[in-house]
């Protein structure tokens, strides 16, 4: 797939961010070289915007749709209090068995609870508010997880989606993946319920706050 963002540009960019800890740099290498599909990674650049918009919020609850190997949840989690909680889905058992290595050795690892399994019905068995959630999970489900974690967060709550760009496929969706990535988009930007923006950061960050608060 084709990068959104000219990779200079990228790059000039990440060297204008903070810098990640020493951790979550062993924690992207040992993804790049050993998981299948790396790209699916965070990264420095959204995970520090990730990080800054816990902070903004003032969160203690933070609800995640797609952990992987666990770096966009480190660097939320380092953003909430000592008694927050970050809460996160995850069905893939290597990825699990990886970030959990990663979170035990983190001070803020504490702060995450891992959920196995399908989010869908991990989803249908978690209480909200919360005050912040991330999805970055399988595209074909965008739709139905918006509506879910929608429902779960707090009056002025900020839901960030993640590859809403898909690589450009949206502006002519061909296969179920940017279908359904132009169907969560259409989706929100007719939400009465919420205010959103959708960035051109990297292959694109959706943001919405719920209305109210």
């Amino acid at each position: 797939m084709k990068a959104i963002v000219d990779p200079d540009i990228e790059r000039y960019a990440e060297a204008h961010t903070a810098e990640p800890p020493e951790l979550l740099e062993r924690l992207a290498r040992e993804t790049q070289e050993r998981m299948k599909s790396p790209q699916m990674l965070t990264g420095r650049l959204e995970g520090q915007l990730l990080r800054l918009l816990v902070l903004m919020l003032g969160a203690k609850r933070v609800l995640e749709v797609g952990m992987f190997t666990g770096y966009s949840a480190l660097m939320m989690a380092s953003a909430l209090p000592e008694d927050g909680e970050l809460h996160t889905c995850e069905i893939d058992p290597e990825a699990q068995a990886f970030a959990r290595r990663y979170f035990d050795e983190s001070p803020h690892g504490k702060k995450i609870h891992v959920h196995p399994g399908p989010a869908l019905e991990t989803l249908d068995e978690l209480q909200g508010p919360f005050d912040f959630a991330f999805i970055d999970a399988d595209k074909q489900s965008y739709p139905r997880y918006y509506e879910k974690v929608i429902e779960m967060l707090r009056p002025g709550g900020v839901v960030a989606i993640d590859n809403v760009l898909w690589s450009g496929e949206v502006l002519a969706p061909s296969d179920e993946e940017s279908r359904a990535i132009h169907a969560l988009n259409g989706l929100v930007q007719a939400d009465p319920r919420v205010d959103h923006v959708l960035a051109t950061i990297r292959d694109g960050l959706l943001l919405a706050r719920k209305r109210g608060g």
